[in-house]
């Protein structure tokens, strides 16, 4: 795949990243990480853009730590529905077979 490279600004200082991704996504993800820096700096000026972007870095390995675990989660629901629809065909079908052989052995006591 083809690299790009990008040049983000983040907290005054620009970077050049080589990159597979998309450009337009790489520059909304350094404006978000700008962003979320320069949130973090206006709420604690006593820190530094190291510090910060620490921070930072504690945020976003949180959130993608618990979205992994929804994912995980809604992947094992996914599983125990698949597994529920799976006897509901079954049920259905042994209910359908138990249906056709009520019907003929009615049919055959009418014809008696």
């Amino acid at each position: 795949m083809e690299k790009n490279k990008v040049k983000l600004s983040i907290c005054g200082s620009d970077y050049i990243i080589s990159t597979e991704e998309d450009v337009k996504y790489m520059l909304e993800l350094g404006d978000e990480l700008d962003t979320r820096l320069g949130k973090i700096i206006r709420e604690n000026p006593r820190i530094s853009i190291t510090q910060a972007a620490v921070l930072a870095a504690l945020e976003y390995a949180d959130a993608e730590k618990k979205a992994a675990q929804t994912a995980e989660n809604l992947r094992s629901q996914i599983q125990e529905y698949l597994e529920d629809s799976a006897r509901a065909r079954t049920d259905a079908e042994i209910s359908k077979r138990e249906a056709e052989r009520l019907s003929k052995e009615l049919a055959a006591y009418r014809n008696k």
